[in-house]
């Protein structure tokens, strides 16, 4: 039997401005090219398959679009969503009656019955060739405050309360789960920072429940086989490779330039599974400019003239670009703004570097003309930028009552 563990797709993620659709649309198709070459059996997707909690019609389109795309490719396929921190969880659910007859399966909430963790509404089997199970996925979302128990808020212990809650919850639903899976392979998805996990810098928040928490990996028992994790968008493996985070499928930050994107491909053996990193190649090229260091004006027209492509604009390169100050800033950006217009790029980042005070002006490049963009995603960068935060539904949905009466 073999697998496919991904997370973080960030359907609908902008930079600076610039969908990241065309993207998106690459890279799906890669992964179904890659599910009929690998025959794959089992798709897991550990978390955030959405950039946030109100995702537009054109980014579930996207999404349905390719789950369909894949069965009818590789119609014995399984899938599993499990809901990541930026996903809408119980909209992620809301399919889920007609999808999981398509063998869809889709979790975003964590559900109780009678007290307990209802382990009907989280573990999925796997069926083989004759229907009969394989393996058994638990899918366990992103936990929020009320899906654990037990916890004190007090300052001095806080940390430990939440990790000790974490241990008492992945103990009682994998306690659960092994009881269905008995000796077949047993399968956990999460969506949370493990302690020791390598994060980007300025890319992904140290969460559990919201707020600066990791926990260690041992919480996951060992009779979880595999523990397939989203959040961290650097693939990596912890506690020997037993809990891995399979990483984002493409740079969606300038922290994550140097990373080696990809989705991890399981090959399962009985309870004996192995996991390899495999490359996807990137949809579009993302950019530091210079590689390191940084640049002048000169420097940079140089490096902006050595980018050939006749991709289409959604998929020309991303570039940040890292300029030292010969002039006033305001002077720099100018000249800068009118190089980077002229090139075959994206701008998603400028920084203007001052040597004589040692300060860094972060400021914004050449965005996407507004003629290219809809008011709600310019309400959206508006609102974050003021606020340090994406709006939520009750802001959105109060944009549009306001923008429906202009």
């Amino acid at each position: 039997m073999r697998a496919l563990h991904t997370a973080d797709w960030h359907i609908g993620q902008t930079l600076n401005g610039w969908s990241r659709e065309a993207e998106h649309e690459v890279f799906l198709a890669a992964l179904a090219d890659l599910l009929v070459a690998e025959e794959i059996d089992l798709l897991l997707v550990a978390g955030d398959v959405f950039d946030n909690t109100n995702p537009s019609g054109e980014s579930q389109r996207l999404l349905y679009r390719a789950l369909a795309e894949f069965k009818r490719r590789r119609p014995g396929l399984t899938v599993v969503i499990s809901g990541g921190n930026h996903d809408p969880a119980l909209r992620l659910e809301a399919a889920g009656d007609l999808i999981g007859a398509l063998d869809i399966h889709t979790i975003g909430t964590v559900r109780r019955k009678d007290g307990a963790v209802d382990i009907d509404a989280h573990m999925v089997a796997v069926p083989g060739p004759d229907g009969a199970p394989v393996a058994y996925v638990l899918a366990i979302p992103f936990l929020r405050a009320g899906d654990l128990t037990g916890i004190s808020f007090s300052a001095e212990d806080q940390d430990r309360s939440i990790i000790d809650a974490a241990r008492r919850f992945h103990a009682e639903i994998a306690e659960a789960a092994a009881v269905r899976a008995g000796d077949l392979p047993l399968i956990a998805t999460g969506h949370l920072h493990c302690a020791g996990g390598l994060e980007s810098e300025g890319a992904e928040r140290r969460i559990l429940i919201g707020g600066a928490h990791a926990v260690p990996p041992d919480i996951f028992p060992a009779r979880l086989d595999y523990v397939a994790l989203g959040h961290l968008h650097q693939p990596q493996n912890l506690d020997g490779g037993r809990v891995r985070y399979s990483g984002s499928p493409f740079p969606l930050s300038a922290a994550e330039i140097r990373y080696r994107h990809g989705v991890t491909l399981l090959d399962i053996d009985g309870r004996s599974i192995t996991a390899t990193h495999r490359e996807i190649p990137r949809p579009a090229p993302v950019l530091r400019l210079p590689g390191t260091g940084v640049t002048d004006l000169a420097g940079l027209e140089v490096l902006l003239a050595e980018i050939e492509t006749d991709a289409v604009l959604d998929l020309r390169p991303l570039v940040y670009v890292e300029l030292i100050a010969e002039d006033a800033p305001t002077v720099v950006l100018g000249k800068a703004e009118e190089l980077l217009r002229a090139a075959p790029v994206r701008p998603a980042g400028l920084r203007i570097h001052r040597p004589e005070t040692g300060e860094t002006d972060e400021l914004p490049p050449p965005a996407v003309p507004l003629s290219q963009t809809d008011p709600e995603t310019l309400f959206a960068a508006a609102f974050e930028a003021k606020n340090g935060f994406a709006p939520e539904h009750r802001h959105l949905a109060a944009f549009r009552d306001a923008a429906g009466e202009v």
